[in-house]
């Protein structure tokens, strides 16, 4: 019963990001990140414009029945265990439903996660193109362009080198 409920969960969700997605936003196309605000696991309100302008940020799409997902998040504690100078993660939770902030809080808890993690709304899905597939994880420069934008699972060696690249390290 509850893959059932997963499958047609994210069929509903590459369902509404297929018809958002007009305008996505795509790799390096150097637009501006949208700004958005979302919901914190305790409820208060963060926009993206709250994290410092000096940094890069990495928005994680995500959710917690995700497998590729559940291989990333480790990956993304130990990047910014060894990056937080200077970087940002932010984790959108795309889970939904009653309970789905206990869900994120339990696993969050489970994995460590040591980075801001938010709930979504379906502007944001809709602001940053329409969410076709998870993890995806858009890297944003410090002026909050839009650098690089990944669909499915990256390993930490894949952010690391945006990262040096964008910070004049590499």
């Amino acid at each position: 019963m509850f893959r059932r409920v997963q499958i047609v969960l994210s069929f509903l969700l590459l369902a509404s990001g297929l018809m958002s997605g007009c305008g996505k936003l795509e790799s390096g196309s150097g637009e501006k990140a949208p700004e958005f605000v979302l919901k914190d696991l305790n409820g208060k309100e963060v926009k993206l414009s709250d994290f410092k302008k000096k940094k890069v940020v990495i928005l994680n799409f995500w959710a917690t029945w995700c497998g590729p997902c559940r291989w990333e998040i480790p990956q993304l504690v130990e990047f910014y265990n060894q990056y937080q100078k200077d970087v940002e993660i932010v984790g959108i939770s795309l889970d939904q439903g009653t309970g789905a902030e206990e869900k994120v809080k339990n696993f969050a808890s489970k994995y460590n996660v040591n980075y801001p993690l938010l709930m979504y709304t379906n502007k944001v899905i809709q602001d940053y193109g329409g969410i076709t597939s998870i993890p995806t994880t858009f890297v944003l420069d410090r002026n909050r362009k839009i650098y690089k934008k990944y669909r499915g699972y990256r390993s930490k060696d894949v952010f690391e080198k945006d990262i040096k690249t964008l910070l004049g390290k590499g």
